[in-house]
């Protein structure tokens, strides 16, 4: 609730905006509910990776899958799913954890001659890390607007370290201010 505002906000300063969406199958291997005995938090060897095991979450067909009713969805260009492969998790916007599929999303942003990326949304240390991260990989100037994220923290440190992993990779850490106050 606390970054809605402020991705409401920065929406505005952009022509071009693309979501990402978890999108998992009921059955998806992340979730501990599926693996009898786990819970959240605990790890397996999922496809040949290792993979947290998380709270069920983002179901396609269900009311967790939508996107909040506050974030402001009129300029969006394209929405990506993923994590619809219950073999592996999908961390990034761009590739699945095993970096085996790819979700179309930076053929889409090259096609359209985009160079620039500035990654929000949830989860800091997750998904926005990792969306961030192949951004990088893929050749955008990359960016991450600290204040228009959140991490999941799972272990107090998590955010933090993300934002030096994702510093050391090449990604532009700023605030919204900096978009904002322009013209």
């Amino acid at each position: 609730d606390s970054i809605i505002p402020i991705i409401n906000a920065l929406q505005q300063k952009f022509t071009f905006i693309v979501a990402t969406q978890d999108f998992h199958p009921a059955d998806h291997g992340s979730f501990a509910a599926n693996h009898e005995g786990k819970n959240p938090g605990e790890f397996i060897q999922l496809a040949g990776l290792e993979q947290i095991l998380w709270p069920v979450h983002c179901v396609q067909g269900t009311e967790g899958s939508e996107f909040h009713n506050d974030l402001n969805p009129i300029q969006w260009k394209a929405i990506f799913q993923k994590g619809k492969n219950p073999d592996v998790d999908s961390y990034s916007g761009f590739f699945d954890n095993a970096r085996r599929e790819d979700t179309g999303l930076g053929d889409f942003l090259q096609n359209e001659g985009i160079m620039n990326v500035f990654v929000t949304g949830l989860a800091q240390d997750y998904c926005v890390k990792f969306t961030a991260l192949d951004a990088v990989s893929l050749g955008f100037n990359t960016y991450l607007i600290t204040d228009a994220t959140k991490a999941v923290n799972l272990n107090p440190e998590d955010g933090d370290k993300a934002l030096e992993e994702l510093k050391s990779a090449g990604v532009k850490l700023i605030e919204s201010s900096a978009i904002l106050a322009s013209s």
